[in-house]
């Protein structure tokens, strides 16, 4: 790691001031961005274990598995952090598995959710030792009985139930209604557990659940989790040996102060206790966003400020290939100038160079005046933030950063145009089908 000028804060994590420059887990952002150049992202190391220690602590005497959902942040480093202090991984494809056992995560704390799982992936997964197949269709399980059977294995396997539970999220990131993609009816599951005798190479002894992302609200755990409870006690006593329950994630974050309000992890893990206080198993959880998503800031730089008919379009670096929740799901970001001086307050459109008009950050957002050169921070950018990152426009990837009381290293470089094309080439050879 390299210390940045300025140095270290007190160990703080949080975003502050200091001298008029602002510091993040004891870096100052603004010599950063000179060092890196913008647009990055900057993470804050001490964050990220203060929400696993957090976690851990809410769940303390319980066996419990804390799986990083790794699609919410899927750097090596941050896996590795996760792995560091005690977290699995919550896999959905065969590059999320290779990432998290290159992170040092062990095959016993991975589970495979998902529910398009390729024969390919699923051979490598067992290969591997995954934990945990949370099986989401009845091909799938047929198939998971299939590959296990070929390679004389013997595969592990939890029902991911679909409860029918509104988690009064955005529609894009509600998985747990009937309409959604994910999981089976608990009729269906039912009928897996009944004719389960004839599945000689998977063990099916575990339920699974997620009803979605970003929830705010403790109901929509309560109904899931009771329905699921319910539905363990009836396999149990219908003879069958549940051996864990995986309550999936889904806590919401702060991205909008004053009007975000996110459950208290005690409240959460009060729930979960009270809910299973008869279960004798392990309990996973699948946090993701609730770990990274406020440990991480996207920063970029103002390119200029453009007068419309009736707007100014403050233009800006970044734009949707970095940080696409904003196109994506409407999504609020808190846009702070990093400039220090007392400027009026002016409303902008916050947008990038990117060639679409859902190119936009933000709309009408009120912000001290900014100039071009002004760096700008973009707060709770460390989940599904570069994760899902993509090259449209040719815009090579930005440079990710990881903080820790004073120091950073960069943990992936900025992509070169010629990286960016590697993969690609002229014709050298035609074929006939």
């Amino acid at each position: 790691m390299q210390a940045v000028e300025g140095g270290r804060a007190g160990g703080s994590h949080e975003v502050g001031i200091r001298d008029g420059q602002p510091i993040f887990d004891g870096v100052d952002l603004t010599v950063l961005a000179a060092q890196v150049s913008t647009p990055f992202y900057a993470y804050s190391a001490q964050a990220i274990r203060s929400r696993i220690n957090a976690l851990f602590g809410a769940f303390h005497g319980l066996d419990v598995r804390i799986c990083f959902a790794v699609k919410a942040n899927s750097n090596i480093a941050i896996l590795q952090l996760m792995a560091q202090h005690g977290c699995g991984a919550d896999i959905v494809s065969l590059g999320e598995m290779q990432r998290s056992l290159k992170a040092g995560i062990p095959a016993e704390r991975v589970v495979f959710s998902g529910v398009g799982k390729t024969a390919d992936e699923i051979d490598a997964a067992l290969s591997a030792g995954v934990w945990r197949f949370n099986v989401e269709s009845a091909d799938e399980l047929h198939l998971l009985q299939h590959r296990a059977q070929s390679r004389g294995v013997c595969a592990r396997a939890a029902v991911r139930i679909n409860p029918d539970v509104d988690a009064r999220t955005h529609a894009k990131i509600s998985t747990g209604k009937a309409e959604n993609k994910f999981g089976v009816s608990i009729d269906e599951a039912r009928r897996w557990f009944a004719e389960c005798a004839a599945l000689d190479h998977v063990q099916l002894d575990g339920l699974h659940a997620h009803i979605g992302s970003q929830i705010l609200d403790l109901e929509p755990f309560r109904q899931a989790l009771q329905r699921v409870e319910a539905f363990r006690r009836e396999l149990v006593q219908s003879g069958h040996a549940i051996a864990s329950v995986d309550i999936g994630g889904g806590l919401g974050v702060m991205y909008r102060p004053g009007v975000d309000m996110p459950v208290e992890i005690a409240d959460y893990a009060s729930l979960v206790r009270a809910t299973f206080a008869d279960f004798k198993g392990t309990l996973a959880l699948e946090p993701g966003r609730w770990l990274v998503a406020e440990a991480g800031v996207l920063v970029t730089r103002a390119i200029r400020v453009k007068h419309g008919t009736d707007r100014q379009f403050l233009v800006v670096d970044a734009a949707m290939n970095d940080l696409l929740r904003p196109s994506l799901y409407d999504a609020w970001h808190e846009i702070v100038p990093m400039h220090g001086r007392d400027e009026p307050d002016v409303a902008y459109d916050v947008v990038g160079p990117v060639c679409e008009t859902g190119d936009t950050f933000a709309q009408g957002r009120v912000l001290a005046r900014c100039e071009a050169g002004d760096l700008l921070m973009i707060a709770g950018a460390g989940a599904y933030g570069a994760s899902m990152g993509s090259t449209y426009n040719s815009r090579p990837l930005p440079p990710e950063v990881l903080l820790d009381d004073g120091r950073y290293a960069i943990i992936r470089r900025r992509q070169t145009i010629t990286e960016m094309m590697a993969g690609e080439q002229f014709p050298q050879a035609w074929h006939e089908t």
